[in-house]
């Protein structure tokens, strides 16, 4: 658990350094890839945010399997994961939190605010000039 843990830490320390990191969703075969911005860990999950009322979170409840990778320097991930959505408000609350400037289109318990948490993560890290190395959670 604790290893797990650590990883996703890892994980969301990359995420939050690269700034913009870029998700993928897949609606009927097709790939929709797009920047976000969010990302917490409450609850020993890594969790991002969207409005439910997107394509994005419709995508993501019709078929939860993502892809995410980010960039920082010269180093970048690819992940691998399901997005499961948590409609708890404590959660929603932490995010508006962690982003305040999320308050001006969101509201706990608004019925857009939609966070989700990555599940059977596996992350792969790459440089040009290291090898790759994987972690899981």
């Amino acid at each position: 658990e604790t290893k797990g843990v650590f990883f996703m830490g890892e994980l969301y320390n990359f995420l939050k350094d690269a700034g913009v990191w870029f998700l993928a969703t897949d609606e009927d075969g097709q790939p929709h890839v797009r920047p976000i911005g969010t990302e917490l860990i409450y609850n020993d999950k890594l969790y991002f945010q969207t409005g439910l009322k997107k394509k994005m979170a419709q995508q993501l409840l019709k078929n939860p399997k993502i892809e995410i990778t980010a960039v920082k320097g010269d180093r970048w991930v690819r992940v691998q994961a399901e997005a499961v959505h948590d409609p708890d408000e404590d959660v929603q609350g932490a995010m508006l939190d962690a982003f305040p400037e999320l308050k001006e289109m969101y509201a706990v318990g608004d019925g857009n605010t939609a966070c989700f948490y990555l599940k059977n993560a596996i992350a792969t890290f790459c440089s040009f000039t290291e090898s790759p190395y994987t972690v899981k959670f």
